[in-house]
């Protein structure tokens, strides 16, 4: 378990480093970018996903751990199980907190666990966790602009999460 003082905590988001805003035509895109997301990702690297259901959440996270070198097919939203690992280039854990009811229950879960510098972590439903969420994170919305699309919108929250959105960000193909 590690240590609850090694995770900063903060009580409301800062915006330090923001990627211009991307329009996803597809299921296909938004697996494109979570597999470049994936690629991107460094052990320690957290990502906490914002959307409304259906919004492409999971889709971004199979791509992420496809992009991992993991099992894509294998991830799923883990609303029952709470938090999900996947093994691949690094470990990949998957925390949904649609069924939580107050960021008191972070605790029970052990999602400050996954903060240990050697996973890469990604949050759903982000904002149940209220202040709880590590200071050094990237902030990824995802909203829907039509059956297919979606507006993604990514911030940077910190150091770590900086140099993840310029990885990303050099990546990227431009259009």
């Amino acid at each position: 378990m590690a240590p609850a003082a090694k995770t900063r905590r903060i009580r409301t988001p800062r915006r330090t480093a923001a990627a211009r805003p991307l329009v996803l035509k597809s299921p296909v895109e938004t697996d494109r970018l979570g597999r470049l997301l994936g690629r991107a990702l460094q052990a320690g690297d957290i990502v906490a996903l914002y959307g409304e259901l259906g919004a492409g959440k999971t889709a971004l996270v199979r791509g992420m751990a496809a992009g991992l070198h993991a099992p894509p097919d294998a991830v799923s939203s883990p609303t029952f199980v709470l938090i999900h690992e996947y093994r691949g280039r690094l470990r990949l854990a998957h925390a949904d907190l649609y069924r939580i009811d107050s960021a008191d229950e972070l605790t029970q879960i052990g999602l400050s666990d996954y903060d240990d510098g050697h996973t890469a972590l990604a949050i759903e439903w982000a904002e149940k966790a209220g202040g709880e969420l590590p200071a050094d994170r990237l902030d990824v919305r995802l909203s829907h602009r039509g059956p297919a699309e979606r507006g993604v919108e990514m911030a940077a929250t910190g150091a770590a999460s900086r140099r993840l959105l310029a990885r990303i960000t050099a990546r990227r193909p431009r259009r």
